[in-house]
């Protein structure tokens, strides 16, 4: 936290296109008696300044605005950040109060865009998800992408949400968004309005445009005035999703084949090994038909699920498996394990469910990269790799534990049931042995 001397604290102003008339009294007066305004060039062309007043454009130096203000402070001079609307709503104000202390910032807030947006369609906003994609631009949004992606967190936001409010971007626009969303397959799932360009005028004439809700897909090439608001709101009920235990016949498998998939008694003792929070980050090594990382990712709803599998037809199953379940945390590589698992986040949990023979050099990767506290988990059917995964832990001075696992299911015999014994399975849990 930058040190400041005692003075009066950054004032951080919120302010609509409407400049002076958008504010308060007491706002326009700390305006006026500043000796250094700093705002967006846009938020700075809205009012008029005596020569006096010092004025900074923040556009691209948002990490050095704190600095600025520091230094003006120490300096003994009134300082005064403009910011957009509610300067806690996606704003500026979080991040200088985290780095100048709350003491030595004072917030006077504004109708945030987002209300002016709900206002002018009438709709009551205070059950909406508020989102922002005002973040750098990484181009239009495709199946599997990571976190690092601008529109990652709507992605995940629109699955589990009636009613969301968006602030965009110049690059992440509603017509990016309008496609995003139907890359996902919920093209038909919202409706789409778009508020632009509230309270600005041009030619002494209100430019505002609000577009009441269309379907979705018809917004995919539509052009809107810059800036502005994205409301969306869900045209098709949302379903309460089992998150836990789907029955095997939830997943594609590929037959004739015996089918790569962990049965459902394996893989509900596999995942509760795995000890997942709601923001782990997941590997799946040999995913087959992706039963185990899918619904890992459907517990770890703010992680994320990195998965690999060599086959290429499994790993198209994999893929359908994902766009049936609807799940847009998960990633899915179709490649050898572990080519490319280099530049994957460290995980909080690991599971392998096939090798393609690198075993020993998976297991050794997993426990180096594994997190504190983290659990790789391993399926096996046969004593070789068994035995191979023993030796190689004992070698690495891990701590590990194995548990058999065999069900058998109920299956009718002419008028009565009996039971049908599944293959015996060895869960292997092993962790890094602590310092």
């Amino acid at each position: 936290m930058v040190e400041q001397l005692e003075c009066e604290p950054c004032r951080i102003i919120g302010v609509l296109d409407n400049g002076a008339a958008g504010l308060t009294p007491a706002a326009l007066a700390h305006v006026k008696s500043a000796d250094l305004v700093i705002g967006a060039e846009r938020t700075l062309s809205l009012f008029e300044f005596s020569e006096k007043v010092e004025q900074r454009d923040m556009g691209g130096q948002l990490s050095r605005v704190a600095e600025w203000v520091a230094e003006a402070r120490n300096a003994e001079r009134r300082v005064v950040v403009l910011a957009t609307g509610d300067p806690l709503c996606h704003g500026i104000a979080s991040f200088l109060i985290g780095k100048l202390g709350s003491a030595n910032c004072e917030v006077l807030p504004n109708v945030s865009t987002l209300q002016w947006a709900c206002a002018r369609l009438g709709l009551a906003w205070q059950d909406a998800k508020i989102c922002s994609v005002h973040s750098r631009d990484a181009g239009e949004w495709s199946i599997g992408a990571t976190p690092e992606h601008g529109l990652y967190a709507l992605m995940q936001l629109a699955r589990r949400h009636e009613l969301l409010a968006v602030f965009t971007s110049p690059e992440n626009t509603p017509a990016r968004i309008a496609r995003a969303l139907t890359v996902e397959g919920l093209g038909d799932t919202f409706q789409m309005s778009v508020a632009s360009r509230i309270f600005q005028t041009e030619h002494n004439e209100s430019a505002e445009k609000i577009i009441a809700p269309l379907p979705t897909m018809q917004c995919i090439d539509l052009i809107f005035d810059d800036p502005n608001m994205v409301i969306l709101q869900r045209c098709i009920p949302r379903k309460d999703e089992v998150l836990f235990g789907l029955e095997d016949a939830a997943f594609l498998q590929r037959k004739p084949d015996k089918g790569l998939i962990t049965k459902r008694e394996v893989r509900a003792v596999s995942l509760a090994r795995m000890q997942l929070c709601n923001n782990s980050v997941v590997w799946d090594i040999g995913a087959g038909s992706g039963a185990v990382g899918l619904e890992a990712a459907r517990l770890c709803r703010g992680g994320h699920v990195y998965a690999i599998e060599k086959n290429t037809d499994d790993a198209a199953i994999a893929s359908q498996n994902r766009q049936r379940l609807g799940v847009a945390n998960y990633t899915l590589t179709n490649d050898k394990a572990p080519a490319g698992m280099e530049s994957w986040p460290d995980p909080d949990s690991i599971f392998i469910g096939g090798s393609g023979g690198e075993l020993d050099e998976l297991i050794k990767l997993g426990l180096q990269r594994l997190k504190p506290d983290g659990w790789l988990i391993m399926n096996f059917v046969t004593f070789e790799n068994l035995n191979v995964a023993l030796s190689v832990l004992a070698n690495l001075d891990a701590v590990w534990d194995v548990t058999q696992l065999q069900a058998s299911r109920s299956q009718p015999i002419l008028h009565m049931h009996r039971l049908q014994a599944e293959n015996p399975v060895w869960i292997v849990s092993a962790q890094r042995r602590a310092a």
